[in-house]
């Protein structure tokens, strides 16, 4: 897809407005910022420690990430922030060493559908941004932003697919 359909695409892409139930994630999780990003090391350690997971909701996974209250005001890519790789589970009663366990508080969020690689990902992000969040009735909110990764996830892949999670509240 080039950069022109991408845009277009992005301008008639209207997200659904969700409220999130509480959710608990078991993963790993690291600091890094866009400069010095170590989301393939995370998401190599966690995919070959998965399995260690018990009680999960389902098959997808879910990048998650916890920005500071400043991030987006003061955004610079050497700015650090959390980013999680992990899967929702129905009970937390044994965390494979190492991992933690993060509850998703319940919270309005703009869910997207993306399809592409995530080479054109940063096109898709400054849309919900810098047009759709300025142009609509909601700001951001300071929960954590995630995407579910289901089963037409494929990394890298121009045909991947997957939901975009924005928290959000009214202006």
């Amino acid at each position: 897809m080039n950069f022109l359909s991408l845009e277009n695409s992005c301008r008639n892409m209207t997200p659904k407005i969700i409220t999130l139930k509480e959710k608990k994630l078991i993963g790993l999780s690291a600091e890094m910022s866009l400069l010095d990003n170590k989301t393939p090391q995370l998401w190599k350690t966690f995919r070959q420690r998965s399995k260690e997971v018990d009680h999960r909701a389902s098959e997808d996974f879910i990048s998650l990430q916890q920005y500071p209250s400043h991030y987006f005001e003061r955004f610079s890519a050497g700015s650090e922030f959390v980013k999680w790789a992990c899967v929702e589970v129905d009970e937390v009663d044994n965390i494979p060493e190492g991992m933690n366990m993060l509850l998703l508080e319940t919270g309005l969020y703009a869910v997207f559908h993306y399809t592409g690689s995530a080479q054109n990902a940063p096109t898709f992000f400054q849309y919900i941004y810098g047009e759709w969040i300025p142009n609509s009735e909601y700001q951001l909110d300071g929960r954590p932003h995630f995407e579910v990764l289901g089963a037409k996830y494929k990394n890298n892949d121009p045909n991947s697919e997957e939901e975009v999670w924005i928290p959000i509240k009214a202006k």
